[in-house]
């Protein structure tokens, strides 16, 4: 006759410990995996921005467009390091006036300082702008209205311009700047001046 032995209790109840904590450890360890798969797809979707937050890449007419506005805007406030960034340095000027090419930005700095100096509430208005790109090598003319103030006298002239652009490390540069007055586009002098001094018609580098 075969006899039926009982578990202990002790021994039991150890055994329910031991499977309860193997439980406990394997549902730890899926939570863990889960945990590390779902971090691991979080950074792999921050590392891949939606179309949305990319930078939007402009044009080359469009950065040309923008160079010019610089240009312009650079030498309304008379800021003569933030125009440089806008020429290179063996770029020529020809202006509207009887005088010779300026060759260099390093000989056009202190003739665009020296002239600048003499004028107040300056103001150019650019329109009907026109750019065309080949390459590396882009060109743009553009009219111009402006006023100042120089010397005391208020001045008026409008006029045309054509630059010839390069991209050089991928930055535009103005290398070559043609500027023309427009026949009656003089200076208008106040009617109460008596004694006339010579002032520039258009500020050299338009």
């Amino acid at each position: 006759m075969k006899k039926k032995f009982a578990m202990h209790p002790r021994k039991e109840s150890l055994e329910k410990a031991v499977r309860f904590l193997l439980a406990g450890v394997l549902l730890l360890a899926n939570l863990s995996v889960a945990a590390a798969q779902k971090d691991k797809k979080k950074k792999k979707d921050q590392a891949q921005p939606s179309d949305s937050s990319k930078p939007v890449l402009l044009t080359d007419e469009q950065q040309i467009d923008y160079l010019l506005s610089e240009m312009l805007g650079t030498w309304q406030i008379g800021d003569v390091e933030k125009l440089h960034a806008t020429y290179a340095d063996d770029v020529s000027l020809v202006s509207g006036g009887w005088t010779p090419p300026v060759i260099g930005w390093a000989n056009y700095a202190p003739i665009f300082q020296q002239s600048r100096a003499r004028m107040q509430r300056v103001r150019m208005d650019r329109s009907n702008s026109y750019i065309r790109v080949n390459g590396n090598t882009g060109w743009a003319c553009y009219q111009w209205d402006f006023s100042a103030d120089v010397d005391g006298q208020s001045i008026q002239s409008r006029g045309q311009t054509t630059v010839i652009v390069v991209k050089r490390n991928d930055h535009w540069l103005i290398v070559h700047n043609h500027t023309s007055l427009s026949p009656g586009g003089a200076p208008s002098s106040p009617a109460n001046t008596t004694t006339p001094q010579p002032t520039p018609a258009k500020p050299n580098g338009f």
